[in-house]
């Protein structure tokens, strides 16, 4: 057994947890704080509707990124569980099998983004005609480097399977500074405007694409794999596609949520839509530690079930747990302090920067709900009850689209709905997961996938 491999099946959870997040969660922050300085740049270079039409397509990107993540999640699973049991030959075949898989699949979303993206965005998200060019048009140009996510989060996914989340940090540094210096070039200097951000976005996305494959390559022979190596096998194709078909359900049905309440936002004009950008880009900062703790624990429970350690997962969690709420709270209360200063960095108009106010006022009570279940989802996934976040994510984003939809022209809500309804559809996955969680039905039913 290797280094890796120990950091995740012996010694004390919460260090071994604790370490591997914090790269995960590092290089989270990076994307944050570049899609967060993205926006401030758009936002007082390229103008509010510049801001609204970006902001607007996020609920689309994200539905990439689910197909994307998804997969990468169901073939790391399956990388992970043969890794922490010690079966190189199956190791090899499984990432050679799934890089091919989701580049496949980049190459088919990206022709998608750019043939859908002027209905989908008139029609369904109902996007206001004084910014439904510029939506369409960052959108499609966006849509070109889909190829580039897809195949950095499959290296990305493989690398974080055998316990390196540290690497996809300095890719995401390399990224995300090429990125901000590209905006600055393309938007403040060039006046590119939105087709400079997408531009820029899809340049520095091939780079963390070519950097993960090459450090992949060299730094674990395992995954070595000259041209003629990667070899497609169908059988092992499927259980990627098994497993990792309810984790990308999961995230396309909270894309799809996000949607609707997208839609909802628009109805209210640009000014709110401006708001709400900002609104979101503030608001992943307090999922952070959640979503870090989510994957790290899909990995230390896949792992530990591989190593036949399945007994090491609760007390895994529940150090994880706490460790996951503490963080939250610090940056929750961060930004309930610091919002005002915040705001005024992306240039609002006085309206949208008040709406904006009251949104990351509300988030930074509500969000906290989030860091007490989402990282069971990990365990989950790890013990191959991958169907039980997406139930999950079904019922906390239908009460919220339902919540929104019922109040937001009610006298108690009104518009205040849109960042209040988290409060409804949070509590809703807390209770399901955790009546699962505590049900047992996750440990007795997880097994190693059979080859």
């Amino acid at each position: 057994m290797n280094a890796n491999q120990k950091m995740m099946t012996e010694g004390a959870p919460w260090k071994h947890t604790l370490r591997f997040a914090l790269p995960v969660l590092a290089g989270s922050l990076l994307q944050q704080l570049y899609n967060t300085v993205d926006t401030i740049i758009v936002g007082n270079y390229a103008g509010e509707a510049a801001l609204s039409a970006v902001g607007t397509t996020a609920s689309f990107t994200f539905l990439f990124l689910a197909v994307a993540m998804g997969f990468s999640t169901g073939n790391s699973i399956v990388v992970a569980q043969n890794y922490g049991a010690g079966d190189e030959k199956n190791v090899r075949a499984n990432a050679s099998t799934g890089i091919l898989l989701l580049m496949g699949l980049g190459i088919l979303s990206a022709l998608v983004g750019v043939l859908v993206a002027r209905p989908a965005f008139h029609y369904l998200v109902n996007v206001p005609e004084d910014f439904l060019d510029l939506t369409v048009l960052y959108f499609q140009i966006y849509s070109v480097g889909l190829i580039f996510q897809f195949g950095y989060n499959i290296f990305s996914y493989i690398l974080r399977a055998v316990g390196d989340s540290a690497a996809t940090l300095y890719f995401l540094l390399i990224s995300s500074v090429l990125n901000i210096l590209l905006d600055l070039l393309f938007v403040a200097v060039f006046h590119w405007g939105v087709a400079g951000a997408a531009a820029a976005t899809d340049i520095s996305q091939a780079v963390s694409f070519i950097a993960a494959y090459f450090y992949m390559i060299r730094r674990y022979p395992v995954f070595h794999f000259r041209l003629k190596e990667y070899t497609w096998n169908g059988r092992l194709a499927v259980k990627t596609l098994k497993i990792g078909f309810p984790v990308a359900l999961q995230l396309i049905i909270v894309s799809f949520g996000l949607t609707f309440i997208q839609r909802a936002v628009n109805g209210f004009g640009q000014v709110m839509t401006a708001s709400f950008t900002v609104g979101q880009r503030i608001e992943m900062y307090l999922n952070l530690p959640c979503n870090a703790f989510h994957a790290t624990l899909a990995t230390y429970t896949g792992q530990n079930i591989g190593a036949g350690k399945i007994d090491r997962v609760r007390l895994g969690v529940r150090q994880t747990l706490l460790i996951s709420l503490g963080m939250t709270l610090g940056i929750c209360a961060l930004v309930w302090i610091f919002a005002g200063n915040i705001i005024e960095l992306f240039g609002l108009s006085d309206q949208a920067a008040e709406y904006c106010l009251a949104h990351l006022r509300a988030v930074s009570l509500v969000n906290i709900i989030l860091s007490l279940y989402i990282p069971l989802f990990g365990v989950f996934q790890g013990a191959n009850h991958s169907g039980v976040p997406t139930v999950v994510a079904t019922g906390a984003l239908g009460m919220r689209v339902l919540v929104t939809y019922l109040f937001r022209y009610s006298a108690f809500f009104g518009y205040t709905i849109i960042w209040w309804n988290g409060l409804f559809g949070f509590s809703t996955g807390f209770l399901i997961s955790w009546t699962y969680y505590l049900s047992n039905r996750w440990k007795k039913g997880a097994y190693l996938v059979e080859e």
